[in-house]
């Protein structure tokens, strides 16, 4: 009988150990986290826009501008950066007591993009040296638009701008370039002047 619970004991010690080897030998693949591109982003460097249009300010080097096709006004035009297929669509008005409505309209435009956005954070824009005044949008999350903004000198200028990228918005992927024509929009604010 003791001979009959060695044996036994030994089998199922076997028959554990082989059960442990197929099981311990499997190769649990474990998927990987999604990977995004390395974006290289060039240094900032920057040059004067000036044209016919009653303003002037500085844009960077590793931007074209592009007239807007089918707009008849020459003050509506778009700084594309085509290496990132990223647009700045800027738009210029005269002021004819309709101030109120064209911060309402930047207002709401801005606002569109709550549905995907997961913030909207407003900051004020004063500059009495130039009397550069406004509102830069920006927008955090999923949305179209990152960057919106409108500057006037509350009495005969007004310009508005939407920062877009041309692609599936992805904060994630996006972050990087995102952060990086932040800081080139704001660059162009702060070196706007009215002529």
């Amino acid at each position: 009988m003791k001979m009959k619970n060695k044996t036994m004991i030994t089998r199922l010690l076997r028959l554990i150990f082989i059960s442990l080897a197929f099981y311990g030998c499997n190769n649990n693949d474990v998927p990987k986290p999604r990977g995004h591109f390395r974006i290289d982003l060039p240094e900032k460097e920057y040059t004067s826009f000036d044209s016919i249009c009653p303003f002037t300010f500085e844009y960077p080097v590793y931007s074209v501008i592009r007239k807007e096709p089918g707009i008849d006004n020459l003050c509506w035009f778009n700084i594309e950066f085509p290496a990132y297929s990223g647009k700045l669509h800027l738009s210029y008005m005269d002021i004819s007591n309709n101030l109120k409505s064209l911060t309402d309209d930047a207002h709401k435009l801005a606002y569109k993009h709550s549905v995907k956005a997961d913030a909207i954070e407003e900051k004020l824009w004063i500059n009495d040296e130039s009397d550069v005044y406004g509102i830069v949008y920006l927008i955090s999350g999923n949305a179209a638009s990152s960057v919106q903004f409108f500057v006037t000198d509350s009495i005969s200028h007004y310009l508005r701008g939407s920062l877009y990228f041309d692609t599936q918005p992805d904060k994630d992927s996006l972050a990087p370039v995102i952060d990086f024509f932040r800081e080139d929009v704001v660059h162009l604010i702060e070196t706007l002047k009215w002529q």
